[in-house]
């Protein structure tokens, strides 16, 4: 399998709207710990180390060298 970077979803915006309301009212330790177990629970359902691993790769900052 290979990590699915096209636009997947029926209405991105309906997301963004679920993903803050998720969020609201939520202290910024609470936020941290809601997206880790949320990425937890995602990567389970992927159940691909391949996936997982060229998903984290895309997503973790770049560094910039001098």
């Amino acid at each position: 399998m290979k990590l699915n970077t096209d636009p997947n979803m029926d209405n991105p915006d309906d997301f963004y709207e679920m993903l803050i309301a998720f969020h609201r009212n939520l202290s910024d330790e609470e936020s941290v710990k809601a997206n880790a177990k949320l990425v937890l629970l995602l990567a389970n359902h992927i159940g691909d180390r391949e996936v997982i691993a060229e998903a984290m790769a895309i997503a973790a900052p770049k560094t910039e060298t001098a």
